[in-house]
């Protein structure tokens, strides 16, 4: 896998905006099996930043239901990067 496989998404939302800002921590949506090693280094490779640590955690898909059938959206696995202070990754910025 190369770093593009291995990162899906960045996830912004509230809690990972104050995240930002205040811990200078991204979310980033990653492939199911890829690991804290893998992901250190893609996150190096694609942004050119050093990455402090990698926080893990796998997020069960919601229950859906549609009519009378009941289905289940995709189980997926998300990756929190702390970054060196001095570092900053410029989707989250805008720029």
């Amino acid at each position: 896998m190369n770093e593009y496989d291995i990162i899906l998404r960045p996830i912004i939302t509230e809690k990972s905006t104050l995240q930002k800002e205040t811990g200078n921590q991204y979310v980033f949506e990653v492939q199911r099996d890829a690991n804290k090693i893998e992901i250190k280094k893609a996150v190096e490779r694609l942004f050119k930043v050093k990455v402090l640590s990698v926080q893990i955690a796998v997020m069960e898909g919601k229950k859906k239901r549609l009519g009378r059938f009941f289905g289940k959206r995709s189980d997926w696995k998300k990756a929190i990067v702390k970054l060196s202070p001095k570092d900053k990754i410029g989707i989250f910025e805008g720029a």
